[in-house]
């Protein structure tokens, strides 16, 4: 596995848009930047990020924006500006064999998985899953920090939060933030090498030229595999039978675990089949852990597709460490 050049003061961050603009919320994008550039970072921002659109712009061009940024070696790292729903659109432009060549950070997280997962397991490169580029805030909280952190390399380890707030909540500023308590059949501990993201972007992956996840799991099968599933508004349902897909695709050989984030809109058709009865059904004797802080819910971790991990869980509690090998 590389890991790519961590970055330092001074750095540039270069922006772009692979999925939607941020042209609907240019305040928190300003700000985000003012965060970024306090840090000592500078910023480029290709010519799409602006746009006020599902799709910032054709997937030729959102592809070729991503290409601008990896071959200009003043860029040092890529941050993928929102999440939205079209990225898979750009995905067969993609200059994979200059991402190759110019090794660098990208990271994002939602549908921005597209590229993260792919980079990793097509290309051995590991990508950082957890905060777009409109995602920092001027009084930042800790998992912001910590994302910021891992961008320079300060690899610690994280513990599960106090409390979290759902993401409508987060938008709106309504103060509603609930208990965290993760859940488990059991007090477990899992090493392996992780990988994941958005379910709703991996699961059109599968069976399409940017599916490497036989060759990725083949190569890293003596690490053994922990996944981990980002739930935005997936109902209970699809994700017994996403779980299923990827099951019977062979995703699951030689996995360890899943890690299982909470879902940012639930639905729930039948109790009789929530999503910890889902996960149970379909996982069977893998062992997992549900409702952790990952993805659309806020805080949440910061994840590294490809690198190793330890996740230890307990009494509803638990942290996650990395090791980069």
């Amino acid at each position: 596995m590389l890991y790519p050049k961590f970055i330092k003061e001074k750095d540039t961050i270069g922006i772009c848009a692979p999925s939607a603009g941020v042209g609907h919320k240019l305040d928190d994008f300003r700000k985000s930047n003012r965060v970024l550039k306090s840090y000592g970072y500078r910023i480029r921002e290709t010519a799409s990020v602006r746009v006020n659109n599902v799709r910032s712009a054709s997937a030729k061009k959102r592809a070729a924006e991503l290409d601008e940024l990896v071959t200009d070696r003043k860029i040092d790292c890529i941050l993928c500006a929102a999440g939205g729903d079209f990225m898979l659109e750009m995905m067969p432009y993609v200059n994979f064999e200059h991402i190759g060549e110019n090794p660098k950070w990208i990271a994002g997280m939602s549908d921005p998985t597209n590229i993260l997962f792919t980079v990793t397991t097509m290309l051995d490169i590991a990508t950082l899953y957890g905060r777009n580029g409109a995602g920092f805030s001027e009084k930042p909280e800790r998992s912001e920090k910590t994302f910021l952190d891992y961008m320079k390399g300060d690899i610690h380890a994280q513990k599960s939060y106090s409390r979290y707030i759902n993401f409508l909540d987060m938008i709106n500023e309504i103060d509603a933030y609930q208990d965290v308590r993760w859940i488990s059949r059991k007090e477990e501990v899992l090493e392996g090498r992780l990988i994941g993201g958005c379910v709703e972007s991996l699961d059109k992956l599968i069976g399409t030229p940017f599916d490497h996840v036989d060759d990725f799991v083949e190569r890293y099968k003596d690490d053994g595999i922990i996944w981990y599933f980002d739930l935005f508004d997936m109902s209970s349902y699809n994700f017994y039978l996403t779980l299923l897909q990827f099951k019977y695709a062979g995703w699951f050989r030689y996995c360890k675990g899943v890690l299982i984030g909470r879902p940012a809109f639930p639905k729930v058709e039948d109790k009789k089949l929530d999503y910890i009865k889902a996960a149970d059904k379909a996982l069977g004797k893998i062992p997992h852990i549900m409702e952790m802080d990952i993805g659309h819910t806020f805080p949440n971790f910061t994840l590294i597709n490809g690198a190793l991990c330890k996740v230890r869980y307990k009494d509803g509690k638990g942290d996650i460490a990395f090791k980069l090998k």
